[in-house]
C-alpha cells in the first residue's frame, strides 16, 4: 500500500529538505536546493525512482514509534522486534559547502540486524548513476551530480539490483553512522562531516533557536513545531520561504490538481512576516522582507505572484511522464505556469508587508519607498482590470472581491505611511481619494445586500474564504453587520466536515479545472480568526482545537484535508498552513499578531 501524505516527516538544512516515511525510507530529496531535481522520488513513483531505507532486516511495515527530538528537526524512528530494539536518527546538518544527509543507527536493546537499501536516481528518478568505490566510499556519478556514501569501516556494502546494500548488527549502545553527501561532479569531494558531532550540533542549534520563541500560551509545543517547520522551509542564503518542499502531491487522489510548490509566493508575505515578528523571530522576518524587496524590484507591470528561491522569474511548467505520481495520481509537474497570471492582490500584499516591517522597527532600505511609489502608481492606473485572483484560477479573469480589497489595502498602507512619515513625500490627497473610490466600489459591486454577504467576484452569488480576511486587513471593522453576515454565510456554505473549502466545490467555471479538492487548512484558520474578531471566541477556540487534531504524529500539516477519508492532501508540509496555525494561536492566546 502506498504511504499516505501524513506518513512523512521532514528533515532539512535550510537549503533543501527530505521526507522520511514511517518505514524508515527517505522517499524525497532534491539536491542541492529545494527546487533542484530529486535524487529520491519514490514519493511520486515507486522504489525504482529512488529511495533510501534503513530498518531492521525483517521489518516490512512501519516503525513502532517516531518523534522529533524536543524543539529540533532531528528525527528518531524506532522499532521493537523479537530480537531487540533499534533507533535510526535522521538529520541534515547546517551546510558548510555541501549538503549532507546523516543517518545514525543505534541499538537500544537486544541484538538487531539492520539492512540499508540505497537506490539513487538522479533527475527526478530517471537516471541510474554509475557507482564506484573510492577511499572506502561508494561514489555515484551521472552528469552534473555526484553523491558520496560513507559508513563505518566495518560495515560491508555491496551492489545488487542497481542499488547499494549494507547489512550489520547492533547491540544496545552501539552506533553505526551513514553520511550521504552531494556535490557537483566536476568538483573535488567536499570536506567530510563527523556524523556524531553533526548530530550534537544540530540538536543544540535547533533547541537554541526554539528558545527564542516568545509565545507562551496553550499548545506551545505545536506552535514551536510550526515555527521550526517555517525555518526549515526558508532558503537560508536569500531568506526566501518556499510554500512547500514538494511538487505534485495531489489535492484530490486521482485528480489533476497537482502543482509544484517549491517556490516563494507573495500572497504569503504579510501573514508570514506577522507570524515571525510576533513570535520573536525578527532576524528571519527581516531576511524575508529583504528577499521580497529584491524579488519585486523592476518594472511594476512585471510583478509576479511567485518567484524562485533567489527571486528567479522564469518557472516554466512541464510534466514528468516517467513518474506515476503519488498513489498513481498524475501528472507530476515541475515549474508553475501560474507565475504568468495577473493577481492584483499581490500589490496589496507587498505594501502591507513593507508597512508591517516599518511598524516592527525594521530599518528601511534606501530605495524602498521609491519602489513602493512605483508599484502604487501602476496599480492606480490598472486596478480596475479583472485578474485571476488569490487562488490562481485557470478559468479566466474576473473582478475578484478579495483582489479589490487588497487594492484598497495598498492605497491605505501608503496613506498611513505618509501620514506617519510625511517627509517621505507622495500624493497623499490623491491616494486618499483613490482609497475611498476603491472602498465604495467594493461595497457596491462586491456585496450582496439580499444575503448580507460579500461575494467571490462582482455580480456573483458565490462565496470565497478569502473574504474572511476583510476585518483582518482593516477594510471594515469586525463588528460591521456586513462582516458578521459574510462570516456567517461562509461558515454555513463553505463548511465541509467541520472545516472550510476555499470556494464552492461546484465552481468549475471560475476554477477552470475538473474534479474537486479537500478542505483548505489555512482557510479554516482564517475562520477561527474571524470568529474571534467578531466576538465568538469560544467557537474559534473549538475550531482551533479541531485543526490541531489534524497534524500528523510529528506535528506537520499539508495544504488540505479530506474529512471523508481522514487523510491530508496537497503539498507537504505546507508553509501557509503552519503560518495560519501560528497566527491563530497568537490571536487567541498570545495577545494578537504583529499584523
Amino acid at each position: 500500500m502506498h504511504p499516505r501524505i501524513e506518513d512523512y516527516a521532514l528533515i532539512g538544512d535550510e537549503q533543501t529538505a527530505a521526507l522520511v516515511g514511517r518505514d524508515g525510507s527517505v522517499d524525497w530529496l532534491c539536491l542541492p536546493r529545494f527546487d533542484s531535481a530529486s535524487c529520491f522520488a519514490r514519493l511520486l513513483g515507486d522504489e525504482e525512482n529512488g529511495h533510501w531505507r534503513i530498518a531492521p532486516k525483517d521489518a516490512n511495515g512501519p516503525c513502532t514509534r517516531r518523534a522529533y527530538r524536543p524543539n529540533t528537526l532531528v528525527l528518531d524512528t524506532e522499532w521493537d522486534t523479537d530480537e531487540g530494539s533499534v533507533r535510526v536518527t535522521d538529520l541534515m546538518p547546517q551546510r558548510d559547502r555541501a549538503p549532507d544527509l546523516v543517518r545514525v543507527v543505534e541499538g537500544t536493546g537486544g541484538r538487531v540486524t539492520v539492512h540499508s537499501t540505497l537506490r539513487l536516481r538522479f533527475d527526478y528518478g530517471s537516471i541510474v548513476p554509475w557507482m564506484r568505490r573510492s577511499d572506502g566510499h561508494r561514489v555515484a556519478v551521472a552528469g552534473p551530480d555526484s553523491v558520496w556514501l560513507r559508513s563505518e569501516p566495518e560495515v560491508h556494502t555491496w551492489g545488487e539490483g542497481l542499488a547499494t546494500h549494507a547489512e550489520f548488527t547492533v547491540e544496545e549502545g552501539e552506533r553505526v553512522a551513514f553520511v550521504l553527501t552531494w556535490h557537483p561532479s566536476h568538483e573535488p569531494r567536499p570536506p567530510l562531516v563527523d556524523p556524531y558531532e553533526a548530530l550534537d550540533a544540530s540538536v543544540e542549534g535547533w533547541q537554541t533557536w526554539a528558545e527564542r520563541c516568545r509565545y507562551d500560551g496553550p499548545h506551545r509545543d505545536t506552535v514551536v513545531r510550526s515555527l521550526i517547520t517555517l525555518k526549515a522551509l526558508t532558503y537560508q542564503p536569500t531568506g526566501g520561504i518556499v510554500a512547500a518542499p514538494t511538487t505534485s502531491l495531489p489535492e484530490e487522489l486521482g485528480g489533476i490538481r497537482n502543482w509544484d510548490y517549491r517556490y516563494c509566493w507573495l500572497r504569503d508575505s504579510t501573514l508570514t512576516l506577522g507570524a515571525l515578528v510576533a513570535a520573536g523571530y525578527r532576524e528571519e522576518a527581516e531576511a524575508w522582507r529583504d528577499w521580497l524587496l529584491r524579488a519585486v524590484a523592476g518594472d511594476p507591470a512585471d510583478l509576479q505572484i511567485m518567484y524562485g528561491l533567489a527571486g528567479e522569474r522564469r518557472l516554466p511548467e512541464y510534466d514528468l511522464p516517467w513518474l506515476s505520481g503519488f498513489a498513481g495520481t498524475s501528472p507530476v509537474r515541475i515549474g508553475n505556469k501560474a507565475v504568468n497570471q495577473l493577481q492584483l492582490d499581490v500589490y496589496g500584499e507587498v505594501m502591507d508587508s513593507l508597512a508591517l516591517a516599518r511598524r516592527a522597527g525594521m530599518a528601511a532600505k534606501p530605495h524602498m519607498w521609491a519602489l513602493q511609489q512605483e508599484l502604487l502608481e501602476w496599480l492606480r492606473e490598472n486596478w480596475q482590470q479583472p485578474d485571476e485572483g488569490l487562488w490562481e484560477v485557470r478559468g479566466g479573469r474576473r473582478q475578484f472581491v478579495h483582489s479589490k480589497v487588497m487594492v484598497w489595502v495598498a492605497a491605505d498602507r501608503a496613506v498611513r505611511t505618509l501620514e506617519e512619515k510625511p517627509k517621505l513625500g507622495g500624493d497623499l490627497d490623491g491616494w486618499r481619494t483613490w482609497r475611498d473610490e476603491v472602498h465604495k466600489e467594493v461595497c457596491e459591486k462586491g456585496y450582496d445586500a439580499e444575503r448580507n454577504t460579500f461575494t467571490q467576484y462582482y455580480g456573483s452569488r458565490e462565496l470565497d474564504a478569502s473574504l474572511l480576511l476583510i476585518p483582518r486587513v482593516g477594510f471594515l471593522p469586525a463588528d460591521d453587520p456586513r462582516v458578521i453576515g459574510t462570516v456567517d454565510a461562509i461558515h454555513a456554505e463553505l463548511g465541509h466536515g467541520g472545516f472550510m473549502r476555499r470556494y464552492s466545490a461546484e465552481e468549475t467555471v471560475v476554477d477552470g479545472l475538473p474534479g474537486g479538492e479537500g478542505t483548505f487548512l489555512v482557510c479554516s484558520f482564517w475562520l477561527a480568526d474571524a470568529l474571534h474578531m467578531t466576538g465568538r471566541t469560544e467557537e474559534a477556540r473549538e475550531l482551533f482545537e479541531r485543526l490541531l487534531g489534524l497534524t500528523n504524529d510529528v506535528g506537520l500539516l499539508s495544504e488540505e484535508y479530506d474529512p471523508v477519508t481522514g487523510h491530508q492532501l496537497g503539498n507537504f508540509p505546507q508553509a501557509f498552513s503552519h503560518v495560519g496555525l501560528v497566527n491563530t494561536a497568537l490571536a487567541l492566546f498570545g495577545g494578537g499578531t504583529a499584523g
